[in-house]
């Protein structure tokens, strides 16, 4: 999907990438701390320090495929106040909104003050294309993604599926990859959702 040979493309994504990555990690290990497990804070991983969550497989597969992964944030539902399914399902929750609101932020900004501003439109447009994609590629119910966990805090009940499945999730994953079944599922979500963020970014721009 993406030009490995190509010195500007990577010079735009590259911010993209790291900012997203970093700031879905880091909601997970917040939305975790704020719920009693401190965890991912005795990792040190409650930081948006990209140092802290980048993983380099996970890194290039966003680069080639246009989808990736970040080091995975330790929970331990176990420390949650209150109903454990609920709480794995808010902290799930929490990296994909957080891409969202990162992508709906830079979209903002791009009409109010980068529109047309050369290599700054094209690195904010990146930021809310990347954290779209990963928006929405990770709240795919497969384990293990966090929209597995989402399904799960959402179907009453006990929901040990999840969890035989989860050593199968990445075979699945490859698959749905390989077939093109994924990148079109992907296609269809993503498309509407960037371009609608873009009418948005020219409506901002029509104010200012």
């Amino acid at each position: 999907m993406f030009d490995f040979l190509d010195p500007q493309r990577l010079l735009y994504m590259t911010p993209a990438v790291i900012i997203g990555l970093s700031f879905h990690e880091f909601a997970h290990a917040a939305a975790a701390y704020r719920l009693g497990d401190k965890t991912a804070y005795h990792q040190g991983r409650l930081t948006a320090n990209p140092a802290a969550h980048i993983d380099i497989l996970g890194l290039i597969m966003l680069y080639a495929a246009g989808f990736g992964w970040a080091k995975p944030v330790p929970i331990n539902p176990y420390n949650f106040r209150g109903d454990k399914g609920r709480g794995m399902m808010l902290v799930s929750l929490a990296g994909p909104a957080a891409n969202m609101v990162i992508a709906i932020i830079a979209t903002v900004l791009l009409g109010a003050f980068f529109w047309n501003v050369p290599y700054l439109d094209r690195i904010t447009e990146y930021i809310i294309n990347i954290n779209v994609i990963l928006a929405i590629f990770n709240l795919i119910p497969i384990p293990p993604l966090d929209g597995s966990k989402i399904l799960a805090g959402l179907i009453p009940g006990a929901q040990e599926w999840i969890f035989r499945l989860e050593q199968y999730g990445t075979i699945i994953l490859v698959l749905l990859l390989v077939s093109n079944i994924l990148p079109r599922i992907l296609g269809i979500l993503i498309s509407p959702v960037y371009h609608l963020l873009m009418l948005l970014a020219r409506a901002v721009n029509g104010v200012f």
